[in-house]
């Protein structure tokens, strides 16, 4: 299965792969959360992934397929060269990561290997491989979905009981998440995080 969310993109790689007989092609997917949907019903050997997409990135998807597909193999394909995105969407499970450039030899013997088990690497990522699994992690990248939108409206300048309102939540659960998130940025105070979250890049700010 190809998950891109540009249609040009998609073509060209099922174009791509349709030149290898032992190759099918079970479906395609313009988004993560659709691709998510798709696993279920296709059950793909392995999965070409792209890791910007708008609705859910690549990374999230690649890690609940994993999860709740165990058997459908991903491989990251994107143009991206980001250390972080590389470790980000191998811990989330992927057995490979291609760039874009890759040939359509290379390509193929990825989506072998894969298929196989076996980690694969196309040779112009693999310095950013190795880095991504030699460097430290930047800290915030275990914060779960909801933590990081806590952190959003804390980095806003909201109170407690205002980030508890905006969410639909208690108070105390706020508190609950945020000595969650202050134990993962090893923080003690907001303003802490506040200027952790803003020099990482772990919120958008508007």
């Amino acid at each position: 299965m190809v998950v891109d969310d540009h249609l040009v993109v998609r073509e060209g790689l099922i174009t791509l792969l349709e030149t290898f007989p032992d190759f099918k092609l079970v479906g395609e997917a313009s988004s993560g959360k659709e691709a998510i949907r798709l696993c279920e019903q296709l059950e793909p050997d392995v999965i070409l992934m792209d890791l910007v997409m708008p609705d859910l990135s690549g990374v999230e998807a690649t890690r609940t397929i994993r999860q709740r597909f165990p058997d459908s193999q991903v491989l990251a394909v994107t143009s991206f060269k980001e250390t972080e995105m590389v470790r980000g969407v191998l811990e989330a499970g992927a057995i490979g990561y291609l760039l874009k450039t890759v040939s359509a030899e290379e390509l193929a013997e990825a989506i072998r290997s894969a298929h196989r088990g076996e980690l694969t690497v196309a040779a112009d990522a693999s310095s950013i491989v190795l880095e991504a699994i030699t460097s430290p992690p930047a800290p915030g990248r275990d914060l779960t979905e909801r933590e990081l939108e806590v952190l959003e409206l804390l980095v806003q300048g909201l109170s407690n009981s205002e980030i508890a309102a905006r969410l639909g939540v208690s108070p105390n659960t706020v508190k609950n998440h945020l000595r969650s998130i202050y134990s993962k940025l090893d923080v003690s105070t907001r303003t802490a995080a506040t200027t952790l979250a803003i020099k990482h890049g772990l919120v958008e700010i508007s």
